[in-house]
């Protein structure tokens, strides 16, 4: 069961990646005014939510300790963001959207570290 948890833990991290990595190529973009939500930002944020839940049920079924507090407060922030991506994909997105996008996107990363 480890080694699966790992595999879907890999694959949640990928997620992020994309969906930060997308964030994170714009930057200059976004000054401009030109920022778009690529497809991999809108992938990212889909393999985050897959894996998240797929890594819920997986801890649960291992008889490990699941914080539900913490897990629903990063599905809400997590859906606010695939609502965002979604909503915008392919289009230019205003620097306050934008902007929110990775700030969403670095509090789930902060709040799945620190909490």
């Amino acid at each position: 069961m480890d080694v699966l948890i790992n595999v879907f833990l890999a694959l949640h991290i990928i997620g992020i990646a994309a969906l930060l990595g997308g964030f994170l190529g714009q930057t200059k973009a976004m000054g401009a005014g030109e920022a778009t939500v690529t497809p991999g930002m809108l992938h990212g944020a889909g393999t985050m939510l897959i894996t998240g839940l797929a890594l819920v049920g997986l801890n649960q079924a291992d008889d490990q300790e699941v914080n539900n507090t913490k897990i629903a407060v990063k599905l809400a922030i997590l859906v606010a963001i695939l609502v965002l991506v979604y909503v915008k994909r392919g289009e230019k997105v205003p620097p306050p959207i934008f902007g929110a996008i990775g700030l969403l996107t670095a509090a789930n990363i902060f709040i799945a570290t620190l909490w």
